[in-house]
């Protein structure tokens, strides 16, 4: 079992940038391959950025690449996201997600944990 506790969301200007934080608990932390997702009002949950349970391997949405950066300490049980040159378009409801599953990473079925989100809005 994994709980996950999302933070570090709020209101940013266009350009600027902000830290998300995901918690977990469980002593198994780091058998899991951890993700954000993102969900702005009337769409549907999408991938942003995943990172393998060793931190060696990751993967991104191509609408993020080169502004935000996944990292993980297994020893802390945390993962951040890091997202630099925010836009609007970036506006969502932001979700951690913990995954033991080794295939199909970027798809939110193969996630069963998740945390309660944190709300990310960029103005413009």
């Amino acid at each position: 079992q994994v709980q996950l506790v999302e933070s570090g969301g709020g209101l940013v200007q266009a350009g600027g940038s902000l830290r998300l934080s995901c918690a977990a608990s469980g002593r198994t932390f780091s058998a899991y391959a951890m993700a954000w997702f993102r969900q702005a009002p009337g769409k549907e949950r999408e991938f942003v950025t995943l990172i393998h349970w060793s931190g060696g391997s990751t993967a991104y949405a191509d609408s993020v690449k080169n502004r935000f950066t996944i990292s993980r300490d297994n020893a802390k049980n945390t993962v951040h996201l890091q997202m630099n040159s925010l836009r609007p378009d970036d506006t969502a409801v932001y979700y951690c997600a913990a995954s033991n599953s080794r295939i199909n990473l970027m798809e939110r079925e193969q996630y069963g944990y998740w945390g309660q989100g944190t709300q990310v809005t960029v103005s413009s």
